[in-house]
């Protein structure tokens, strides 16, 4: 199951990723916003992570204007790892290196057309492990506290 959302900017862009989405024949729930009224940005891209954190969810696809705000709220949800991404490249290299479990887009920065190869690509390549698995650890080690 995919969690996705959105703040007020990313509204039409997230109606795009949802029916890519149905396309793809993949679950996913909406953790809003639903309105194109201005809202926080931080609502969204937290509740979508605690999802992905609590386990209902696998991963997160969250927009916002540039796609770093929300990522930043998400960002703060222990486990998550998140990665804005403008090109499939970077989406690509985020997953199979990183483990990437939270991909940011901006609605303001990149095209439906573009959002929706970024998507296509992070969701359909897999974790190389290996010698990444060994940085993805020292991610988390960070995030346990520990001095490296």
């Amino acid at each position: 199951m995919i969690a996705i959302a959105c703040d007020h900017t990313g509204i039409e862009m997230k109606k795009e990723i949802c029916s890519l989405l149905d396309e793809m024949g993949l679950e996913y729930k909406d953790f809003g916003t639903h309105s194109t009224a201005s809202c926080d940005y931080p609502v969204y891209g937290y509740r979508a992570a605690k999802a992905v954190a609590d386990g209902e969810c696998d991963r997160a696809i969250l927009i916002c204007g540039t796609g770093v705000g929300i990522g930043m709220a998400a960002a703060k949800v222990k486990g998550m790892r998140v990665c804005t991404c403008s090109d499939v490249y970077t989406a690509t290299l985020s997953k199979r290196h990183n483990n990437s479990n939270v991909l940011t887009f901006g609605a303001r920065v990149i095209g439906v057309d573009v959002a929706k190869m970024i998507t296509r690509a992070w969701l359909t390549e897999t974790f190389e492990g290996g010698r990444h698995q060994r940085r993805v650890d020292m991610l988390q080690a960070i995030e346990d506290g520990a001095e490296l």
